[in-house]
């Protein structure tokens, strides 16, 4: 069996020894450690492989003549894919703690969903087609909403139905069709580097096409399409790390970058994407500033994912090598510098059970390793040494500059003084205030061993990306010059 079919095929595997160990929580999460640990082995083994130039492929069932559910390993979906699976790992950790911690219902439904949501991620990562891509787009939607509806109460289902009828209704009505254009119009749906859209597409057909993707791919939560993500916070926080970080909106800008890369290339789109450089931005900003206003730590998060993923969207739209490198490299800093501040707010509901970002006063000397942690992810977000997140500004910036993108500049460097102003009043809040009159009369300490060793582990992760980016960089560059 290859590295490719177990890849894929260990979630699945995983997700039934989980179901099957349901009435023994140690050995239920020994087998999801397990699991985790193997789908990792599993996708490192194509790591070497893909670095040295091979594309290993896997046709899983051919529907029509040039219409199959096929996978591809290449450099993107290789580095999303070391992103997620690596991920994982560390979130199981953090789960076993958080759901013990706090008492969780339904442990067994929340573990067996998430391997399978896992596999999704994988199957869109290394999707070869436009066909495979939208399936298992689909099918992560349907597995992440009984994750996200997990407390079972009215707001729960709220925002579970939000979620499902965002997602699903902009893959239904906008991503779907323009699928079914492009096999029309190019006769395949394979994803090839320099693009398949035939040279004589007229402007206004690629324009077309080009919103029907950005605003179909509702994962990756560009405005007016973002609701359904702070709406889904009120998953517990593994969930909203695996929303945010590990699986679904990774595959939101995964598919905006792979789209604009391998189905249109970026000469195609020479002059096209001017109006999503503005909305990517306006996204950025306006994001921003809705977290900038939130006391809610989560909502803040929230809007603070839904301003990172333009990022990457601007990135793309930018149209140039740097840029797309740094949309890239993106996935991975953002996903380690985000899942940091997500485990960290799950570590303060856990052990003194705050939710605001006004409650926080001092916390920093009850829990030291989480709001440290805390603090590194949030200089990541603000893109500052030595956090990975200045790397992939920095290319960024760097691509902006290049084609003259004086617009994009500006709106990075507007956000990243909001992302400051929405930051660093928590560290500053958390380390050098005293301590609320509550927190005195009622001490705590930190979390759970699991969930303070999960954070620490995805901090330092933070930080090694930023003094070794070799292996992401290697693969980021690989994408512009296959």
């Amino acid at each position: 069996m290859t590295a490719l079919q177990l890849a894929l095929g260990i979630p699945l595997v995983g997700a039934a020894a989980i179901a099957l160990a349901h009435r023994r929580p140690n050995l239920r999460e020994a087998a999801t450690l397990s699991t985790a640990i193997a789908l990792c082995a599993a996708v490192l083994q194509l790591l070497d492989p893909v670095l040295a130039g091979a594309r290993p492929e896997l046709t899983l069932l051919e529907i029509l003549p040039g219409l199959a559910i096929a996978f591809r390993v290449e450099p993107l979906g290789m580095l999303f894919g070391l992103v997620a699976a690596g991920l994982w790992i560390v979130n199981s950790i953090y789960s076993i703690g958080y759901m013990r911690g706090n008492g969780e219902q339904h442990q067994t439904r929340f573990y067996v969903c998430f391997a399978l949501s896992l596999g999704a991620a994988l199957a869109i990562a290394f999707a070869a087609n436009l066909l495979t891509l939208f399936l298992f787009y689909e099918v992560l939607t349907l597995l992440t909403y009984p994750l996200v509806t997990h407390a079972g109460t009215d707001k729960a289902r709220a925002g579970g139905r939000t979620y499902l009828a965002v997602l699903m209704g902009t893959s239904i009505l906008f991503l779907l069709p323009a699928v079914v254009y492009v096999w029309h119009a190019a006769g395949t749906t394979d994803f090839a580097a320099g693009g398949i859209l035939p040279a004589d597409m007229g402007r206004g057909a690629v324009a077309v096409l080009l919103a029907l993707f950005m605003f179909g791919i509702g994962k990756a939560a560009l405005m007016p399409f973002h609701r359904w993500l702070p709406a889904a916070m009120v998953a517990p926080t593994p969930v909203s790390a695996l929303l945010h970080a590990v699986a679904v909106v990774k595959a939101g800008v995964f598919s905006v970058i792979k789209i604009v890369v391998y189905v249109f290339g970026l000469d195609a789109l020479a002059g096209a994407t001017d109006w999503l450089v503005a909305l990517s931005g306006f996204t950025i900003v306006a994001a921003s500033l809705v977290a900038l206003h939130a006391d809610n730590l989560k909502r803040r998060l929230a809007y603070s994912t839904v301003s990172q993923l333009s990022y990457v969207i601007l990135a793309a739209a930018i149209l140039a090598p740097l840029s797309l490198v740094g949309a890239a490299l993106h996935i991975a800093a953002h996903a380690f510098g985000k899942i940091t501040l997500f485990f960290a707010a799950g570590s303060i509901y856990t052990a003194a059970h705050k939710t605001e970002v006004s409650q926080l006063d001092g916390i920093g000397r009850r829990m030291p390793w989480t709001m440290a942690a805390f603090g590194i992810g949030a200089l990541s977000m603000i893109g500052l040494p030595p956090a990975a997140g200045f790397v992939s500004k920095w290319y960024l910036v760097s691509g902006a500059m290049h084609q003259g993108a004086w617009l994009a500049l500006l709106v990075v460097l507007l956000s990243t003084l909001l992302n400051a102003a929405y930051f660093l009043p928590i560290v500053y809040r958390a380390f050098f205030r005293p301590l609320s009159a509550e927190a005195v009369h009622h001490p705590h300490g930190e979390a759970p061993w699991p969930i303070v060793f999960a954070l620490t582990l995805t901090a330092a992760g933070t930080l090694a990306l930023f003094f070794f980016p070799e292996v992401p960089l290697a693969l980021a560059q690989q994408l512009v010059q296959p």
